[in-house]
């Protein structure tokens, strides 16, 4: 037997309490009391209040160099207002549309009327008195000055002032304007969201059904659709015997080129239209994601296109051409559901878009 050291059986001890309590779970006791309200004390103090705190020795030489500054600073000019201040609120009692002798129109505030933002004063072609008196509403249900710097609450007065600065480079020979309202027309003929189809549905894909029970119109079923009715429009009324091809339509994911005799035919065209026209054209492909919807719905209204018009037949409005620039998220929202203050919101904006477009090109009534 091996010798111990001393204090060894108290050493033999403490290994064998350490052991057992290393395999004893440990344990701990909880405890709780029971919860009371605070009480707030009435302040009972009395007389003035303490005086404000002052600065230690070491900072002395500091606060006297910044009472001299601000002395200083109080004894110069004072400096004007901030102009936000004065755009705060409305300069203006009554806004009204006056007829110039040649026959344009002009939107007052009082006896100012309004200036594009080149400083020119906005002048309203003698044929679109809508246009005139919808922009005078608008600046009418104004209450500050400051909402006049938001475009989405002067949807008409941007358009209308985009389009009489494309006039105005127009009458000096300047092309500046349209080349670059050309080129992004272009750019989204590439990536026009009417041409992108979803690819067929393979063998294993489970069908949709609707409320009724019976088969749903399936996304590339409503994409083809609405596609076709608007390319047939084009390709016969717009620009004849003209092949527009589908962009995606398989399983790659590398859009197919439109021929070179379309994108030269839609690129002349374009740069021919009116300024009113090309004006409403850019906003509406901006709007709407796809120059084929823009371009029809803007032929469908346009006072300069009236002789190839179909009268007495319903024209393509905001309503289809909302639908045809979002057709993917409806066809989604009708199956899961629509988005508080997202999609809704979405929807009504679009719709607030393509409705300048039809009033900013439309003339007098027929």
């Amino acid at each position: 037997m091996p010798i111990l050291p001393r204090n060894s059986t108290a050493l033999c001890r403490l290994v064998l309490s350490a052991n057992q309590r290393a395999a004893t779970p440990f344990r701990h006791s909880f405890h709780s009391v029971s919860w009371r309200a605070a009480v707030a004390h009435p302040i009972t103090a009395h007389g003035p209040p303490p005086k404000a705190p002052s600065p230690a020795p070491e900072f002395g030489d500091l606060s006297e160099s910044r009472r001299e500054g601000n002395q200083h600073a109080s004894e110069q000019p004072a400096q004007p207002s901030k102009p936000s201040s004065v755009l705060k609120k409305r300069f203006w009692k009554n806004v009204d549309v006056k007829r110039k002798p040649d026959g344009d129109y002009e939107v007052m505030l009082d006896t100012r009327p309004i200036r594009t933002p080149a400083k020119d004063i906005l002048s309203i072609p003698s044929t679109k008195p809508q246009l005139a008196n919808a922009i005078a509403l608008e600046w009418d249900v104004m209450t500050s000055a400051q909402q006049a710097l938001k475009n989405h609450l002067i949807p008409l007065t941007s358009l209308a002032s985009r389009a009489a600065d494309i006039a105005q480079e127009d009458a000096r020979g300047i092309t500046t304007s349209r080349d670059q309202i050309v080129n992004v027309a272009m750019r989204y003929l590439s990536t026009d969201t009417l041409l992108c189809w979803v690819p067929e549905e393979q063998q294993y894909a489970v069908e949709e059904t609707d409320k009724n029970g019976e088969r749903a119109e399936s996304l590339r079923e409503a994409q083809v659709r609405v596609a076709k009715d608007i390319i047939a429009f084009l390709s016969t009324k717009v620009w004849p015997g003209i092949d527009i091809v589908p962009i995606l339509d398989t399983n790659s994911i590398l859009p197919v080129s439109q021929p070179q005799a379309t994108k030269d035919i839609i690129k002349q065209w374009v740069a021919s239209l009116h300024a009113y026209d090309l004006a409403a054209l850019e906003r509406g492909i901006v709007a709407s994601k796809s120059l084929l919807v823009a371009v029809r719905l803007v032929f469908e209204w346009s006072e300069n296109f009236r002789q190839l018009q179909r009268p007495g037949q319903k024209r393509f409005g905001i309503e289809e051409a909302a639908e045809a620039s979002s057709l993917e998220v409806k066809w989604q929202t009708d199956i899961w559901g629509e988005v508080e203050d997202t999609h809704d919101v979405n929807k009504e904006d679009l719709k607030r878009q393509l409705g300048s477009v039809i009033v900013v090109v439309s003339g007098e009534t027929r």
